[in-house]
C-alpha cells in the first residue's frame, strides 16, 4: 500500500455487492462483532485474555505493600538444622508460636493442616499453645464421581478449635492453564480469617476478582523456620513486632514450573521467571489484596462489549476514506492505546478489561477494509491492464504494471514514430454494403483485428481507430530505441496481413458468389518530436500524441496513393531504417502549414546500384524541371524496380499533362 496513492478512495466501486463504502464498513463492523462473539466461545480465547492479565498486572513489577506479612519458611536450611523427618512434631510448632508471640506477632497463620491426631503429648502441646490469634489451615476438595460430586473439607482437630484456634480454608482455585489468579471466594478463607485474627477490618470478597501479584517467588520478607525458633540469636530485633506471620512450606530455591514442587503454584509472574511460588506466599498475597483492597475485578459483559464496539467504530472512522501505510501506523497506535487503557484500569481502577477483544476488533475492521481496498485496487489494475492491452502489446502492459514509473501521465515531449494506415476505396466498399450493416461491421473487424495484432506484436501503441484507419505510434509510453525500425516492420507486416485477408475474401466470394472486394492499404510513417500523454477532459481522456510530426505522418498516408506506393516515409524515419532496407526518395512535398518542402521516401526490394543511381538522376532532373516524358529512364526503371512502376507512370503522366494543356 502506498500513501501517495491511497486505496479505496472512491465511495462507489463497480462490481461490489454494496454501492457505498460506508455501507461496506458497517457490514464489516457487524461481521467483526459477530466473529469476536463466536471466537470468544473457543477455549483458547479466555486463556489468551488471562495471559494478557498476567502481563498487565506484572509489567511494572509491583512489590509487597509496606507492613505486610512476614513468612516463616519451612525450607531446606530448616530441614537440615532441625534434622527431623517431615511432618515435624507438633511440639515444635508450639515452641514456634510461643517465640513469635514473644517477638510481638499480632497474628499467626500456620499453613499446615492438622486434621489427623498425632501423639498425645504433641497434640497436647499444640492445644495448650493455640488461641484466637492463631489461624490453622483447612482444606476443601471436590471429589467427582460418576454417581455424584462431593465437597470434602479437612479441618484442624476439634480440640484445637475448642482451644480458640481459628480455621481458615487455604484451598485455592487454578485457572484452565493451571495458573493461580482468582481470589478464593471463601467467607472462612485462610487470609480472611487471618485478617480477623489480626484485628483488621474485613471487606466483602468481590466475586470473580483476580489477584494482584507482588513479585516472583520469595518477594515477601522471609526467614527460615529454625531462625524463628531462636529470633534473638538469628534475626534482627523487632522483625515480628505488630506483624502478621505466616508459617508454611517454602523451598529456598523456587522450583521451576516444569519440575513442579510441594505446595507450589504458577502465578502471573511465572510467565517472566518460569518459577513456581510457594503456597504460603500466595496466602500472604491474598492477605494483602484483601487488606489493601487491591483485588482486580473483571469487567462485565456489557461494558466489555461496548469497548469492543467503540474499537470497531474507531477503526471504521480511521479507514473511512482510504487505507494506506498510515493505516499500519494508526493500528499500531490504537493497539498501544488499548493496552495502555487496560493497564490503567488494572493499576488505577483495579478493574481488568482484556485488550484482546478491542485489538482484534480494530485490526479486523482496519485490515479487513485494507484487504477490500487492495482487492479493489487489484481489480482496477486488471481492468486498466485489460484496457491498455487493447492499445499496446501485453508485454508492454506487463512492463508498465511491474514498473509504473515508466508511465508518465500528463504530457511529455518525446521523439515518436507515428503510423497512419488507411484502406483504399473503403468508402465505395461501404456504399455497396450499406444494406447489410452486419456484414460491413464484420469486414471492418476482420480487417482491423490482424492489423492491430501486428502493431502490438511490434511494440506499438494504438492511438485510435477512425473507421478503417488506424493511428499508432512507437517509443511511448515505454522507451523503444529502435522505434522507427519497428514501425516500418509493422507496416510491411500489415501489408502481408492484408494480402492474407484478400485471399480469404476471394475464397469466400467464389463459394458464395458474392462480389469480391479487394482491399488495398496505404501507410504513412513519420518520426519526430511530439507531445504525448493523457489528453482530453477530466471525465474522459485518451493516451494520444500531438504535433507537427503527427500531421506529416497523416499527410504521408494520404499522399501514398498519389505516388502509386503502399508506404511513404518521412525523412527522419527513412534515415533511421536506411541501414536495414533499401530506401529511395520519391519527391519533395509542401505539407499544409509548412513552407519548406519535405522529402518523402519509400522502401523497395533489392536493386542494382546502377539503377539506384539512375533513379537519383531522374529525381534531380525532376527537381530541376529538366525531366521530359520521353526520357528513357522511365522505361528502364519501370522494369528494374517493379514496385515503383506505377510511380514512374504517374510522374510521366504529370509531365505529359502540361504539354496537352
Amino acid at each position: 500500500m502506498n500513501a501517495a496513492s491511497p486505496l479505496g478512495s472512491s465511495s462507489h466501486a463497480p462490481g461490489w455487492p454494496f454501492s457505498s463504502r460506508s455501507l461496506r464498513l458497517l457490514v464489516l463492523v457487524l461481521v467483526t462483532l459477530i466473529g469476536i462473539s463466536l471466537l470468544s466461545r473457543l477455549p483458547a480465547w479466555p486463556l489468551v485474555e488471562l495471559k494478557s492479565f498476567d502481563y498487565l498486572s506484572t509489567v511494572d513489577d509491583p512489590r509487597p505493600p509496606e507492613g505486610g506479612p512476614v513468612i516463616v519458611a519451612i525450607d531446606e536450611p530448616s530441614l537440615a538444622a532441625i534434622n527431623a523427618q517431615w511432618p515435624w512434631p507438633r511440639v515444635l510448632h508450639a515452641k514456634l508460636i510461643r517465640q513469635l508471640r514473644a517477638a510481638g506477632a499480632k497474628a499467626i497463620g500456620l499453613d499446615i493442616i492438622m486434621a489427623e491426631p498425632s501423639t498425645p503429648e504433641n497434640d497436647a502441646a499444640i492445644t495448650e499453645t493455640v488461641g484466637p490469634d492463631i489461624v490453622l489451615a483447612g482444606d476443601e476438595t471436590l471429589i467427582e464421581t460418576s454417581q455424584a460430586d462431593q465437597l470434602v473439607r479437612a479441618t484442624p482437630l476439634p480440640q484445637l478449635t475448642a482451644a480458640g484456634a481459628l480455621t481458615g480454608i487455604a484451598s485455592i482455585e487454578l485457572g484452565g492453564d493451571a495458573v493461580f489468579r482468582a481470589l478464593p471466594f471463601y467467607d472462612d478463607g485462610f487470609a480472611v480469617t487471618l485478617l480477623r485474627a489480626a484485628g483488621d477490618e474485613t471487606t466483602t470478597i468481590p466475586q470473580n476478582a483476580m489477584i494482584q501479584s507482588f513479585g516472583p517467588a520469595r518477594s515477601y520478607p522471609t526467614v527460615s523456620y529454625y531462625q524463628a525458633l531462636d529470633p534473638r540469636n538469628f534475626l534482627p530485633e523487632g522483625i515480628f513486632k505488630d506483624r502478621v506471620v505466616l508459617v508454611g512450606l517454602s523451598l529456598q530455591n523456587a522450583p521451576e514450573i516444569d519440575k513442579g514442587g510441594a505446595d507450589a503454584f504458577a502465578t502471573p509472574y511465572t510467565m517472566h521467571t518460569g518459577q513456581l511460588t510457594a503456597g504460603v506466599e500466595i496466602q500472604a498475597t491474598i492477605y494483602d489484596n484483601l487488606r489493601r483492597q487491591l483485588a482486580i475485578a473483571q469487567t462485565g459483559t456489557l461494558p466489555f462489549a461496548g469497548f469492543i464496539l467503540v474499537a470497531a467504530l474507531l477503526a471504521a472512522a480511521t479507514v473511512w476514506k482510504s487505507t494506506g501505510w498510515l493505516t499500519l501506523v494508526a493500528t499500531f497506535v490504537a493497539i498501544c492505546a488499548f493496552t495502555a487503557l487496560c493497564y490503567a484500569g488494572v493499576r488505577l481502577g483495579h478493574i481488568f478489561v482484556s485488550p484482546l477483544g478491542p485489538t482484534v476488533a480494530y485490526v479486523s475492521v482496519a485490515f479487513g477494509q485494507a484487504g477490500l481496498d487492495y482487492a479493489e485496487e487489484r481489480r482496477n489494475k486488471q481492468r486498466i491492464t485489460r484496457a491498455f492491452s487493447q492499445y499496446i502489446s501485453p508485454d508492454l502492459v506487463k512492463r508498465l504494471s511491474d514498473d509504473p514509473s515508466q508511465l508518465k501521465l500528463g504530457g511529455e515531449r518525446r521523439t515518436l514514430s507515428v503510423l497512419f494506415s488507411d484502406v483504399r476505396g473503403f468508402t465505395t466498399i461501404a456504399e455497396t454494403m450499406k444494406d447489410d450493416p452486419e456484414k460491413l461491421t464484420g469486414l471492418i473487424n476482420r480487417l482491423l483485428t490482424p492489423l492491430s495484432d501486428v502493431v502490438m506484436d511490434h511494440g506499438g501503441t494504438i492511438d485510435k481507430y477512425m473507421g478503417d484507419c488506424i493511428m499508432a505510434f512507437w517509443n511511448a509510453p515505454l522507451d523503444d530505441p529502435e522505434h522507427a525500425l519497428h514501425a516500418v516492420k509493422a507496416s510491411l507486416a500489415m501489408q502481408a496481413a492484408i494480402a492474407t485477408l484478400n485471399k480469404q475474401l476471394e475464397a469466400e466470394a467464389k463459394v458464395s458468389g458474392a462480389p469480391l472486394h479487394v482491399l488495398k492499404m496505404g501507410v504513412g510513417i513519420n518520426t519526430g518530436d511530439c507531445v504525448v500523454g493523457n489528453m482530453g477532459s477530466n471525465r474522459r481522456f485518451d493516451y494520444s500524441c500531438l504535433g507537427d510530426s503527427v500531421n506529416l505522418a497523416s499527410r504521408l498516408e494520404g499522399a501514398s496513393k498519389n505516388y502509386g506506393v503502399a508506404l511513404l516515409l518521412g525523412e527522419e524515419t527513412a534515415r533511421r531504417v536506411a541501414g536495414m532496407y533499401t530506401v529511395v526518395e520519391l519527391d519533395r512535398i509542401i505539407v499544409k502549414g509548412r513552407t519548406v518542402p519535405s522529402p518523402i521516401f519509400t522502401i523497395i526490394e533489392a536493386v542494382h546500384p546502377d539503377d539506384l543511381e539512375l533513379h537519383k538522376a531522374l529525381l534531380v532532373a525532376k527537381y530541376n524541371k529538366t525531366l521530359t516524358p520521353l526520357d528513357t529512364s522511365f522505361d528502364r526503371l519501370g522494369t528494374a524496380i517493379p514496385s515503383l512502376r506505377l510511380y514512374y507512370s504517374i510522374i510521366r503522366s504529370e509531365l505529359v499533362r502540361p504539354l496537352d494543356e
